[in-house]
């Protein structure tokens, strides 16, 4: 469980007071949402901030999810020997007890499409399309051992942020906003943002499944109100919509107090979090008010949506007190044309990444904003789709971490010489979630949550920390 929030005393003042006897309207309820959050109100609010029990290396998380599972032989695995067999058979120990997504495993071998560089003073082998991320080499924690259980898009998106490849369990920025609370006054806790096409998964890659649906990942547009409808529609001004707010609050009133419903409760926070949001989004969407050298750097068009844009507005998030941010960009399931699509990827995606991590180092947010960059899982040796494409690979995939408490200039593990099998250092999805809440401060077999008569947790009843991946 979390730890307990703080006790409140008789003098300070209640929600109800200020919203059924006063009679304040919707900035009152915006007020007292404000007062409640920072404990003076008759219950604290649960998106309260508050310290976790453990020491804390990050205090936020932007999580960068590259959906499809990019192809870690053609960009963070440089493997010679796999070169070298392109177009042999695989071994036929290497497919004992084998099953692959669709193609027939024994096909002949794929070597990689480009070339590899080193970067940085640790000497990170990263593809030839990725030379922004090489500028940053030194900040990365890259982990060339992931593994999985799921082999399809849809569940294995979902394991990969939730812990399970079934629906209906919170994703990790729900089970991080539970824990730790939000900082932000004016926008959701946890936040998502979308580029190229929708996640197989959908919705339950960011849902707060049996927890509250506070906890839940609030999704951003792309263009036009960040929300839809927040905006008043025409001949709606602000004191017909004050008006009537104050009488749907009245009517939710009196429904609490005659049943203690907490969906109510959680309709009138809703509705607070509506009233802020149409002061801060608009705020938070003008990337004009940033420097054109910020602009330069993510390569952004302000008035354009992409990555990059998304990429900036992950920064302003977090500087606004959001506790996650997540991005979503899937593109990256390259069954054929695999060498056009991933140039076409690195470009929309390399240069916003790398100027992410640069920027959050120089306004010294990186050392507690913790940075994850991954997909569901990675691509095989085998070829796929004549000679340019690779089939799904659960077995071996790589993920990285930056800043937040995570190690820099380091690679995790080692894959066979064909990058099919881990020989050393594996780390499982539920050994990456229980490092990733270490990191914030929590022990990953104590934040639970009571549904049905069964405590649950983010990592099930697996998971170790990875302490190797800690600074």
């Amino acid at each position: 469980m979390r730890p307990d929030l703080p006790p409140q005393t008789p003098s300070q003042l209640t929600r109800r007071w200020f919203l059924r006897d006063c009679s304040m309207g919707l900035a009152g309820m915006a007020l007292a949402g404000l007062l409640q959050r920072d404990g003076y109100g008759a219950e604290p609010s649960p998106l309260a901030p508050h310290a976790p029990p453990l020491p804390a290396k990050a205090k936020r998380v932007i999580y960068l999810f590259h959906a499809g599972a990019p192809s870690q032989l053609d960009l963070f695995e440089n493997k010679p020997e796999l070169a070298k067999r392109s177009g042999q058979l695989p071994p036929a120990e290497l497919l004992k007890n084998y099953r692959s997504a669709f193609i027939n495993p024994n096909s002949a071998l794929l070597g990689p499409k480009f070339a590899f560089n080193r970067y940085g003073t640790s000497g990170l082998e990263l593809s030839e399309i990725m030379p922004h991320l090489g500028t940053v080499a030194d900040e990365l924690c890259v982990i060339r051992t992931m593994q999985t259980d799921a082999v399809n898009h849809a569940p294995a998106q979902i394991m990969m942020n939730t812990g399970s490849p079934q629906f209906g369990r919170p994703s990790l920025g729900a089970w991080t906003l539970y824990g730790l609370g939000s900082q932000a006054d004016d926008l959701p806790g946890y936040v998502v943002l979308s580029s190229s096409k929708g996640t197989s998964g959908g919705s339950s890659n960011w849902g707060s499944g049996f927890l509250p649906t506070r906890f839940a990942g609030v999704p951003f547009r792309a263009s036009g109100d960040p929300i839809l409808y927040l905006s008043n529609p025409p001949g709606i001004d602000e004191e017909t919509q004050r008006a009537s707010l104050t009488a749907l609050e009245h009517l939710n009133q009196q429904q609490l107090a005659a049943n203690g419903d907490p969906d109510i409760t959680a309709r009138i926070q809703s509705y607070e979090m509506a009233f802020r949001l149409q002061q801060s989004a608009p705020d938070l969407m003008d990337l004009g008010k940033e420097s054109k050298a910020t602009l330069d750097l993510y390569g952004v068009d302000p008035g354009k949506a992409s990555y990059a844009r998304n990429c900036l507005l992950a920064r302003r998030l977090i500087e606004r007190g959001v506790r996650f941010v997540q991005l979503f960009h899937e593109a990256w399931d390259q069954h054929g044309n695999l060498t056009n699509d991933l140039r076409k990827n690195c470009r929309d995606t390399d240069q916003g990444t790398s100027a992410l991590i640069q920027d959050l180092k120089s306004r010294g947010l990186l050392e507690d904003t913790l940075v994850v960059w991954g997909g569901e899982f990675g691509r095989t040796p085998m070829v796929q789709g004549g000679n340019d494409g690779r089939d799904h690979h659960n077995r071996s995939f790589t993920m990285w971490l930056a800043g937040g408490g995570a190690k820099r200039g380091y690679t995790h593990g080692e894959t066979d010489e064909l990058g099919f099998n881990v020989v050393r250092n594996p780390v499982h999805v539920h050994d990456l979630n229980a490092t990733i809440l270490r990191l914030l401060g929590y022990d990953h077999t104590q934040l639970t949550y009571r549904f049905q008569g069964r405590d649950y947790r983010l990592t099930d009843v697996h998971g170790e920390v990875v302490s190797a991946l800690i600074a």
